[in-house]
């Protein structure tokens, strides 16, 4: 026997037991204490991508982060990544279905220009580059703290409003820094907090959201 005919499944099979598998890990943990149904198929979601349900106790939703992301992908239906990881790791079926738009920037010419021109990173370089997209949208930063911190230096100062962010970067410099100062902030958002997350968790949210969005339709 191969160790596909032994181990593989199809896709919907691989989707049904790993959250079969999820839910039990996640019996009784105080992570889903005064989480509503939605929000525990969120965090459902992450810990699948993860791997890893220890990783529960770290995700924070702020009050009606889904439901204002889910208004934002019926009506502005556009998502903002911070890296093509996570842009890549949504689904494009679910994308279509929903006809919800993309937009990542992260290896723009004009981006790396703008980094060497302002003496910063080019994760930063492409959420400045990005802001004429970010108002209402959906904004997902799984890759780099610094996108997170550029983002949240133009709410604070009035530049742009996203509907909700899903702020997952992953690191040790500034990362769990990061995090806390968008836990801090009134906007609408979700995050993992300390050093965990990444281009998985960040993708995992969004198709989490789509897929809400699909059940209430």
């Amino acid at each position: 026997m191969t160790l596909v005919a032994k181990y593989a499944l199809l896709p919907d099979e691989i989707d049904r037991q790993s959250l079969v598998m999820v839910s039990d890990s996640l019996a009784g943990s105080p992570a889903l204490a005064g989480l509503d149904d939605s929000e525990r198929y969120v965090l459902q979601r992450i810990v699948r991508a993860e791997g890893d349900p220890d990783i529960a106790p770290s995700v924070q939703f702020s009050p009606n982060a889904i439901s204002a992301a889910l208004d934002s992908l019926r009506q502005t239906r556009r998502v903002v990544t911070d890296v093509r990881m996570v842009q890549v790791g949504i689904s494009r079926a679910a994308l279509s279905r929903h006809n919800v738009d993309t937009a990542c920037l992260i290896d723009a010419p004009e981006v790396a220009e703008r980094a060497r021109r302002e003496g910063t990173t080019r994760s930063v370089a492409a959420v400045r580059e990005l802001a004429p997209l970010i108002n209402h949208s959906v904004v997902a930063i799984g890759n780099a703290p610094t996108a997170l911190l550029a983002l949240l230096d133009l709410i604070d100062a009035g530049q742009v409003a996203p509907a909700a962010v899903i702020g997952m970067p992953v690191g040790f410099v500034a990362c769990p820094e990061s995090k806390q100062e968008l836990a801090a902030r009134s906007i609408p958002h979700i995050t993992i907090l300390g050093r965990r997350g990444g281009s998985s968790a960040a993708a995992a949210t969004i198709n989490a959201l789509l897929d809400l969005l699909r059940g209430k339709e």
